[in-house]
């Protein structure tokens, strides 16, 4: 018997306290009947609000037996705790999850499925609302407690989301030549060894060099395959509106549409290409031939790069959205404003939620030869702040109407780039 198996024996034989939480599993076919998706959802999202801890499924609590997982189940079991962790979570929790061996009561071996749970820099919001572990119970947080703990992670969180290592995932996923693409002419570091020092991966528990969040997001051809929010949803639409009528008339309204995921420079390329494909230029003949487009290209570069490096990645579920209209852009970044910005500030202060993404977005080249992409960077950042600026003034200056920054809910940002047309101007189109 493996030392992890004695340890994990030993940790089972005291029972439960705030750090182990025991479960018999009960299956319905390949669904889990008990504990329920809710309650297990509960319970990880408990004990990383806490002091972090263990989770392990296939034993009874009460009486402390080794009653396994059905080993033909195993996999099934494993996958509903991952997608609870994603789907369940708010925000998502990066659990390691893995299966242990033990000899049951009658010496044959049993499969315990056991989930390791770290205690997180975040406050997660499970089925039931913020709850914590306290003893052998999962509490509901009272409102001041509640306020407390966020005041106290606030002022810890050390590490950042993006700097995250992400479980199951190896430096094989990470693309050579996207990564070699931020090293400085100096640079002669092996490829882990200056991944490191960028942030680019970290370890993990077990010792493992994985990709960050970051790092995936940057240096992987799909990183959409393990973040599957991080990506942009794209939507143009004929009119004013997204549609008059119910759910099934949006369809005809829409003139196109597309997810873009990739890295996220190549988001925000191909997202300034969807703005340059589906905007009008209109001509005004009053004074000559005067050709006026609905957007600043450069506005919408800035506008995108902001998008990508500063939205919320632990908000699973919740895409960046790019809708087109008739008379607007409308730009959703999920995620409140970072530190204490407020939509007032914006224009005059920076502040990075994703330190590691921006850093590398200010050292990842602009494609010269990238159609519908305009800009005067270099880089797709110049860290300098000056990005919200630039949208506010550009816009001004071609459509006559100043964008409008909002914060309608504390769950996403949105910018709304109102369309210039030939009547700004003067003239007749």
């Amino acid at each position: 018997m493996s030392m992890d198996a004695e340890r994990l024996l030993r940790r089972i034989h005291v029972g439960e306290d705030s750090l182990l939480e025991l479960r018999r599993v009960v299956l319905a076919g390949d669904e889990l009947s008990s504990p329920s998706r809710d309650e297990l959802a509960d319970e990880l999202a408990a004990l990383a609000n806490a002091h972090g801890g263990l989770v392990v499924l296939g034993v009874d609590a009460r009486t402390r037996e080794i009653v396994g997982v059905p080993e033909q189940h195993a996999d099934a079991v494993v996958r509903v705790a991952t997608e609870l962790s994603y789907d369940a979570i708010r925000p998502a929790l990066l659990p390691r999850i893995q299966r242990v061996e033990v000899p049951g009561a009658d010496a044959s071996p049993r499969t315990l499925v056991c989930i390791h749970v770290d205690r997180s820099l975040f406050l997660h919001e499970g089925p039931s609302g913020y709850l914590y572990r306290s003893g052998e119970r999962t509490r509901r947080m009272s409102s001041d407690f509640l306020a407390r703990m966020l005041l106290q992670r606030s002022q810890a969180r050390l590490l950042r989301f993006d700097e995250t290592p992400i479980p199951a995932t190896t430096m094989a996923d990470l693309d050579p030549a996207l990564v070699d693409r931020f090293r400085s002419p100096r640079s002669a570091d092996a490829r882990d060894v200056f991944a490191r020092k960028m942030a680019i991966a970290a370890e993990d528990w077990d010792g493992s060099l994985r990709p960050t969040v970051a790092g995936l997001l940057l240096g992987c051809r799909s990183p959409e395959q393990w973040l599957r929010s991080a990506c942009i949803q794209a939507v143009a639409y004929r009119g004013e509106r997204s549609g008059s009528g119910g759910a099934g008339s949006l369809r005809g309204y829409q003139l196109d549409a597309r997810d873009i995921g990739g890295p996220l420079d190549q988001q925000v390329v191909e997202a300034c290409r969807f703005v340059h494909r589906n905007m009008r230029i209109e001509a005004s003949k009053s004074l000559g031939r005067i050709e006026v487009p609905q957007y600043d290209l450069e506005a919408v570069f800035e506008a995108l790069v902001n998008s990508v490096a500063h939205r919320d990645y632990s908000m699973h579920g919740s895409r960046i959205r790019l809708h087109m209209f008739s008379d607007r852009l409308e730009l959703y970044s999920p995620g409140a404003l970072a530190s204490s910005m407020s939509i007032d500030s914006l224009e005059l202060r920076q502040a990075a939620r994703n330190e590691t993404i921006c850093s590398l977005l200010a050292r990842c080249p602009v494609p010269r030869d990238a159609s519908g992409v305009v800009t005067q960077r270099a880089t797709f950042m110049d860290r300098r702040g000056e990005g919200v600026g630039m949208v506010l003034a550009r816009t001004e200056v071609l459509a006559r109407k100043r964008a409008v920054y909002s914060l309608p809910t504390e769950a996403e940002l949105v910018l709304t780039i109102p369309a210039a047309t030939a009547l700004d101007y003067g003239g007749e189109t």
